[in-house]
């Protein structure tokens, strides 16, 4: 049996989660950061718990898009702040991680390290079909995540390029999940 790998891209309005299972869902919260201190924080909580349910029982490997320190904007804060509190639970609760750039999840998606996010929903609408996304973007990363995963273990969800696998290379696998 294939192993059970979920790609997750968080974002406070919407957080990409795709299971090898054959799902993918978005869920998010728009209001935030306009929100008084503590129905933030509040907020924060619910989302994180929101996300690491429907993730559900324990996998094999959860790939995770590492944040983005370059961007810029609004809510970089609470996003730190999902970011830690969805690691802090899923760990918490046996789950392996690694982490992933998003220039290599751009990579194995396109073969470009800086592909704008349509190029990225585009592969995965002709890569990996079985997951529909509805061209979501977040939802289309979680997908591309799970599959590095898959790739990584051995299970590839589809043969991707030399040029794109080569992304492969440059993820920090835990020891926990040899190739």
């Amino acid at each position: 049996m294939n192993p059970r790998v979920i790609g997750l891209d968080l974002s406070l309005t919407g957080s990409g989660i795709a299971s090898s299972r054959g799902w993918c869902e978005v869920v998010g919260r728009a209001d935030i950061t306009t929100l008084p201190l503590a129905q933030r924080d509040a907020a924060l909580v619910a989302l994180a718990r929101e996300i690491t349910h429907l993730i559900g029982g324990v996998s094999d490997l959860i790939v995770i898009e590492a944040p983005a320190y370059s961007r810029s904007g609004g809510g970089a804060h609470e996003r730190a702040g999902l970011w830690w509190r969805v690691v802090h639970i899923l760990l918490g609760e046996g789950h392996t991680l690694v982490e992933v750039l998003p220039n290599l999840r751009s990579t194995y998606a396109t073969g470009r390290h800086n592909a704008p996010k349509t190029h990225v929903v585009d592969a995965v609408a002709r890569r990996w079909p079985t997951w529909q996304t509805g061209g979501d973007e977040n939802a289309a990363d979680a997908v591309v995540l799970m599959a590095m995963g898959l790739d990584h273990l051995g299970h590839p969800a589809a043969i991707v390029p030399a040029r794109h696998h080569a992304a492969l290379e440059r993820v920090a696998w835990p020891e926990a999940v040899a190739a």
